[in-house]
């Protein structure tokens, strides 16, 4: 046996050791660092509001903590006000719930010359074994949703952790990671983080426009209609319909849908139709012109970025995908170099071609040749 042949195998099994060590941190960790990424992506987008009150005086740590504070009360109260709405509509509804039972039983016993009654199907519904299955599994689901919540909260907690350093320690941080590079990568790695800064600061500046506009709009159908809670509801779709990807406009539609069904449930489509007809112009005229103007992505490589993104990442990838790609695509740009284009017709749409015989005269030719 060679001398080497021990030490190579005594190499590969430690690089393979070292391998799946890593692989079981990495799918340990998993979690942690999704977290991370968008406390990182949170600084970003706080960075630019924080920058400019450090840049009056006032101390990073306070100011970071005083836009946290905002952020926190303003979701705080539209959570405290979407809930009272909720609670005082499922109120409603379960007073009104006998009538609808009612109305439905009169249609099905005119229209089937049925004779049932309220007190038949309540007591047939009550005594089911689908409904004491539903309790009973429901009973047991208690801890696990409470188990849910609470890691919700930890999570939430520690992503509002280190979105905070990230954004009161920002300087520090960049000091650091800069003193371990020569200083031709140092200017690299500033520039790039100032244009992440930008492009998530636009990212959210835009979204945050949108939401406003959806929110106006959608406001004035719903006061129209006299659907009651319009300002909550409003707000509701403007943030819900554009901070959620992809099913966010799905989300966001079905509340202000459900409450419109208890006044007049043609006010439900009514709704609805509006909803699919301001997500078309929302989606062909006012994201392409906020998207230009503040993220500079083309429409087609933001919804590829937010498909590559959820399939990576999930949701967290959908929402962080458009700032990252637009952040990458800036960053390379000025490496890419570009020449001036030729003049071409096939560059405007054109055919290089030269216009020949047209059709009709090509078909005479062939029916009736020349003799």
């Amino acid at each position: 046996m060679p001398g080497w042949l021990p030490r190579a195998m005594v190499l590969a099994l430690a690089l393979y050791a070292c391998f799946q060590l890593g692989s079981w941190a990495f799918h340990q960790l998993i979690g942690l660092l999704t977290n991370v990424l968008i406390a990182f992506f949170l600084a970003l987008a706080i960075e630019p509001a924080v920058g400019r009150m450090a840049a009056r005086g006032m101390r990073r740590g306070l100011a970071t903590f005083l836009v946290f504070l905002a952020v926190t009360i303003f979701g705080l109260g539209f959570v405290v006000l979407l809930g009272s709405m909720l609670a005082g509509q499922i109120v409603d509804m379960v007073d009104e719930f006998p009538k609808y039972i009612d109305s439905v039983i009169n249609w099905v016993n005119q229209t089937f010359r049925t004779e049932l009654s309220r007190v038949e199907v309540q007591d047939s519904l009550l005594h089911s074994d689908w409904l004491q299955k539903y309790v009973q599994n429901s009973a047991t689901g208690v801890l696990d949703v409470s188990t849910t919540v609470l890691g919700g909260l930890f999570r939430l907690l520690t992503i509002f952790l280190f979105s905070f350093y990230f954004a009161a320690d920002g300087p520090r941080l960049r000091r650091a990671l800069c003193s371990v590079l020569p200083p031709a990568r140092q200017t690299e790695v500033l520039r790039a983080w100032e244009i992440a800064v930008d492009k998530t600061g636009g990212y959210i500046y835009s979204r945050g426009l949108m939401a406003l506009i959806s929110g106006v709009a959608h406001y004035v159908l719903l006061v129209i209609l006299g659907v009651p809670y319009a300002p909550a509801l409003a707000v509701w779709v403007g943030l819900v319909s554009q901070f959620i990807p992809t099913i966010g406009t799905y989300l966001a539609g079905a509340l202000p849908m459900l409450i419109a069904f208890t006044v007049d449930p043609w006010y439900a489509l009514y709704v609805l139709g509006f909803v699919v007809i301001y997500q078309q112009f929302e989606n062909y005229v006012l994201q392409p012109k906020l998207t230009a103007k503040t993220v500079d992505i083309h429409p087609a490589v933001a919804f590829g970025s937010v498909i590559a993104g959820t399939a990576l990442l999930g949701a967290v990838g959908a929402l962080v995908a458009i700032p990252a790609v637009a952040t990458l695509q800036a960053f390379l740009g000025a490496y890419v170099k570009r020449y001036d284009v030729t003049d071409d017709p096939r560059v405007h749409g054109g055919s290089s071609r030269t216009p020949g015989t047209p059709l009709p005269s090509r078909i005479r030719r062939l029916v009736w040749p020349r003799r």
